[in-house]
C-alpha cells in the first residue's frame, strides 16, 4: 500500500487547487449559503406547498406536509426505445419504497432526455448529440428546481445523459446526491467478429442483412452496449469518483444483485440527507475529479470524456485542462484492454476483477487519490470490496487482489502500456486529442498528403468510388467542431479507415469533430481546436499538404505555410439547418464554446460574478 502520492499526481494537484483557487472558493460558496438555508419547501407559503404533495397519497401526503423526513429527488432518463435506459422504468417504485423502508420519501421529480448516439451515428440527429449534454443540464437543474428536496438519486448511463446530470447536480450541490447504474447487458457476438462483419460490409464482401444479424446479435437485451465506449467510461468514472456504490457499476439488469443494489442505493441517499453529509458540491473536488482523469486513462476510457470532464469539473469552479490530462496520461499505465482496444468486453473486465482491482492497483502505485469523500463514507479504500448477497442480504467483500485474467486487466507493476490511452497533440493545424489505447504503434506516426472534405458523407462517397485506394492520406474531416453543426461523431468513418489501413495504406483522420468511445485503430487527432468555422487553420488546408500526426511525440504539424491562405468551405447555414430539430439549436452553435473549455454552452464564470449570482 502507498501512502505516497506519484510526484505528476501531486504537481497536477497542487497546480489545479491553485488555477481553480478564486472559482472554486466562489463555487463553494454558493453552495454552502444553500445549505445553510436548507429547502426551501420549509418556507413555502400553503399554496405553493399544497402545488408539491396534490399528487401524492396516503402517508406520503401527510409525511411531506409535515417536512419532518428528508425528500428524494428521483431524476431518471427513462425511455423504452433505449437498451440502457429501459431498465429504469421500473426503479421509482422500487427506490420509493427503499426510501421510505430507510425513513425518508421520494418523488420523481422530472426527467431528462436519453439520445442515444449509436442509432444516430452519420445521420442529422447526431449534430443534436453533444448538445443534448447542456440540454440535460438544464432539464435536471429544472427537475430540482422547486426545491423540494433534501438529497437527489440520478438515474442515467450514456454518453451525454451522466455528464449532463452531474453537471445539473452540480448546480445544486448543496445536496447530497447518489448515481444508480442499471448495468450491461450479457455479452452477446464477440466484439471481434462485430467489427470484422462492419469493414466486410464496408468493402462490399456482405450484404445489409449480414451486417444487421451481426449488429443485432451485439445490442440484444436490455442494458447498456457492452464495448468500452462513452457509455460504460461513464460508469467506471461514477463508481471511482465516488459517487456509485462500490462495485454497482457492471452488474447485469434482471438479476437479484442489482435489485439489492439498487434499493441500497436510496438508503444511502436517506442516510446521507438525514445525516447532513456533504452536499455533492463538496464531494466532487479537485482530487476526486483528477481520480476521475487517471481512471480514464488507465482503462483507455473514451474520449469523449476529455470534452466531458472538463465541463463537469467548470461546473463545479475547478478549472481542469488538457495539459493536466496530458501530464497525468505520460505516467498513468494503460491497464485495461477492452473492445475496442482488446477484444473482451466490459462484462469480461468486470468478471476479471473489474473497478475494484483498477482502484486497488492505482492506489497501491500512489496514482490515486485515497483521501476522498465518497457517497459510502471517507477514503477511495472503500472501492477496493465488490457485493456480494449472502442469504439475500447484501454486503461487501474484498475484491480481488490480483488480476483473474491478465489479457484483460493488469496491475500497476505489468501494465499493457507504461503510458494512458489518450495523448494531447499540437502545432499549426491547433490542438487535439488523440486515443493511442488501441492503435498499435506502427500506426501512431503517419506523414501523408491531405485529403479534405467538409463533410463525412463525401469521403465515405470517395471511398466507395475508389478514390482513396492505394495512396497513403491524412484525411481531414472539417467543419464539424462545437460551433459548426454540434460536433457530432463520426464513428461511421472507422470501418472504412481500417479498410485502407489493412490494405497497407498510411492512413489517419484529423478532425474538428468527435469520433466517440470507440475510436478504434485508425490513428484520430479529435477536437481540433481552434476549429474550422471559427477560423482555425483547418478551413486553410488544401488537398497535398502534407501533414504529420505523430501521436507519440505529440505533434500536428503541416508541411505548407497557412498564413496566406484564405479559409476554403464553411459550416452549414440556412435551409442547411432545417429539420430533425436542428434549428431549435441556433442559440447553441452561437454561444458553445472551445474544445478544450468543454464545448459547453455555459460559460465559466469569474469569481467576481459568481459572487454576484450568489444568494
Amino acid at each position: 500500500m502507498s501512502e505516497v502520492l506519484h510526484p505528476v499526481l501531486a504537481e497536477v494537484t497542487q497546480r489545479l487547487v491553485e488555477r481553480s483557487a478564486a472559482t472554486r472558493s466562489a463555487y463553494l460558496d454558493r453552495v454552502r449559503s444553500a445549505a445553510v438555508r436548507g429547502p426551501a419547501r420549509g418556507r413555502l407559503a400553503c399554496a405553493n406547498l399544497a402545488h408539491g404533495f396534490a399528487a401524492a397519497e396516503g402517508p406520503a401526503r401527510t409525511e411531506l406536509a409535515r417536512g419532518q423526513k428528508p425528500n428524494l429527488a428521483i431524476v431518471t432518463s427513462y425511455n423504452d426505445m433505449l437498451s440502457a435506459h429501459q431498465p429504469y422504468g421500473a426503479y421509482p417504485p422500487v427506490l420509493k419504497d427503499a426510501v421510505i423502508r430507510a425513513g425518508g420519501l421520494a418523488q420523481v421529480a422530472g426527467g431528462v432526455p436519453a439520445m442515444c448516439d449509436g442509432i444516430t451515428q452519420g445521420r442529422d440527429g447526431m449534430q443534436l448529440s453533444l448538445y443534448s449534454r447542456d440540454v440535460i443540464a438544464m432539464s435536471t437543474a429544472i427537475a430540482l428546481s422547486h426545491d423540494m428536496f433534501d438529497a437527489a438519486l440520478l438515474l442515467g448511463v450514456c454518453d451525454k445523459i451522466v455528464p449532463g446530470l452531474l453537471i445539473g447536480a452540480l448546480s445544486f450541490g448543496q445536496l447530497p446526491t447518489v448515481f444508480v447504474p442499471a448495468g450491461p447487458m450479457a455479452s452477446g457476438l464477440p466484439n471481434g467478429e462485430k467489427a470484422r462483419v462492419r469493414q466486410a460490409y464496408a468493402e462490399g464482401k456482405v450484404g445489409r442483412e449480414e451486417l444487421l444479424e451481426a449488429e443485432a446479435a451485439s445490442y440484444h437485451s436490455r442494458g447498456t452496449c457492452t464495448f468500452y465506449g462513452t457509455a460504460n467510461s461513464n460508469q467506471l468514472l461514477m463508481e471511482v469518483m465516488g459517487l456509485h456504490l462500490p462495485g454497482s457499476s457492471f452488474v447485469n439488469p434482471d438479476t437479484p444483485l442489482r435489485g439489492a443494489l439498487t434499493r441500497e442505493a436510496a438508503a444511502v441517499a436517506v442516510r446521507r440527507a438525514a445525516g447532513a453529509a456533504p452536499g455533492i458540491g463538496e464531494l466532487v473536488d479537485e482530487k476526486v475529479v483528477l481520480n476521475a482523469c487517471v481512471a480514464l486513462l488507465a482503462s483507455g476510457g473514451s474520449t469523449n470524456h476529455t470534452l466531458h470532464l472538463v465541463a463537469i469539473a467548470r461546473a463545479a469552479g475547478i478549472l481542469l485542462t488538457w495539459d493536466d490530462l496530458a501530464d497525468l496520461s505520460a505516467v498513468v499505465p494503460l491497464l485495461a484492454r477492452v473492445y475496442p482496444n482488446g477484444a473482451a468486453d466490459v462484462n469480461h473486465f468486470h468478471a476479471a476483477g473489474g473497478i475494484g482491482f483498477l482502484v486497488r492497483t492505482l492506489l497501491d502505485a500512489g496514482l490515486l487519490h485515497e483521501d476522498v469523500e465518497t457517497i459510502v463514507g471517507r477514503g477511495l479504500r472503500r472501492y477496493t470490496t465488490e457485493p456480494v448477497l449472502v442469504d439475500d442480504e447484501l454486503s461487501w467483500r474484498p475484491g480481488p487482489s490480483s488480476s483473474l485474467d491478465l489479457d484483460v486487466l493488469r496491475p500497476v507493476t505489468d501494465p499493457f502500456s507504461p503510458d494512458g490511452g489518450v495523448k494531447v497533440v499540437r502545432g499549426a493545424l491547433g490542438t487535439g486529442v488523440v486515443k493511442t489505447s488501441a492503435v498499435a504503434v506502427e500506426h501512431r506516426v503517419v506523414s501523408a498528403p491531405a485529403r479534405v472534405f467538409d463533410d463525412q458523407h463525401d469521403f465515405l462517397l470517395a471511398f466507395a468510388e475508389g478514390e482513396l485506394d492505394g495512396i497513403d492520406l491524412v484525411a481531414v474531416i472539417r467543419y464539424q467542431g462545437p460551433a459548426a453543426n454540434g460536433m457530432p461523431e463520426l464513428h461511421k468513418l472507422t470501418p472504412a479507415l481500417g479498410v485502407l489501413q489493412d490494405r497497407g495504406q498510411k492512413v489517419a483522420i484529423v478532425t474538428d469533430g468527435r469520433m466517440s468511445g470507440a475510436s478504434g485503430k485508425v490513428p484520430a487527432a479529435i477536437h481540433v481546436t481552434p476549429e474550422a468555422a471559427l477560423g482555425g487553420p483547418l478551413s486553410r488546408v488544401r488537398d497535398g499538404d502534407v501533414i504529420t500526426l505523430d501521436a507519440d511525440a505529440g505533434l500536428l504539424t503541416i508541411g505548407a505555410d497557412l498564413a496566406g491562405r484564405p479559409a476554403v468551405g464553411a459550416a452549414p447555414a440556412g435551409d442547411a439547418w432545417a429539420g430533425t430539430g436542428r434549428e431549435l439549436f441556433a442559440a447553441f452553435r452561437a454561444t458553445v464554446g472551445p474544445a478544450d473549455q468543454g464545448a459547453s454552452i455555459f460559460p465559466v464564470p469569474t469569481a467576481s460574478e459568481v459572487s454576484l449570482v450568489s444568494p
